[in-house]
């Protein structure tokens, strides 16, 4: 007797399962028509931290969350995240070189100090997709938001994305203030 109440107190179990992930089913194609990845949509999910604002200040400094700890970045990193900041659509490595301009004009702001014949060779590099200059500016961006921020949520920050697909940062741009 108390097998077969047993039995159907789990086939209820699952069918009340099927009918909640058919509703999680229906929720997360809306929110990929919305844009969203399946990564973003995974992070949003599970991540138990909310999300710290990111604001950039009149001078170019970043700042996070509402104690605005400051993230240290070096100049032509700094300038490489400002751009794909202004970019959520993200940016394929390959077309880097039509960004040029667009990085030059930020890096000046970022370095006060002009652009010498060194800075302008870096920005070439670094919008060069045949060599590594990009990967290692990338690099250098993950490892401090993931020194200052849960690896939980630190993804959402930094540069990333598929090979051979736009590489973008995930943060919603709501939770970016410029000044």
């Amino acid at each position: 007797m108390r097998h077969a109440k047993d039995t159907e107190n789990e086939e209820l179990k699952q069918f009340h399962c099927s009918i909640l992930i058919k509703e999680m089913q229906e929720k997360v194609q809306m929110l990929k028509a919305y844009g969203m990845t399946e990564e973003e949509i995974i992070s949003q999910l599970f991540c138990c931290h909310p999300l710290p604002k990111l604001m950039i200040s009149r001078s170019y400094r970043i700042f996070l969350g509402d104690e605005r700890k400051e993230v240290h970045l070096e100049p032509l990193v700094k300038s490489v995240y400002l751009l794909f900041l202004k970019h959520p659509e993200g940016i394929n490595f390959k077309d880097l070189p039509d960004y040029r301009e667009e990085l030059t004009r930020i890096y000046d702001k970022v370095r006060p100090w002009g652009l010498s014949d060194r800075a302008i060779q870096s920005i070439e590099d670094v919008t060069n997709p045949l060599l590594n200059s990009i990967n290692e500016k990338c690099t250098r961006i993950r490892k401090v938001f993931t020194s200052i921020l849960d690896s939980s949520i630190a993804e959402q920050y930094y540069i990333k994305g598929k090979r051979g697909e736009p590489k973008k940062i995930s943060l919603p741009r709501e939770l970016v203030t410029w000044e």
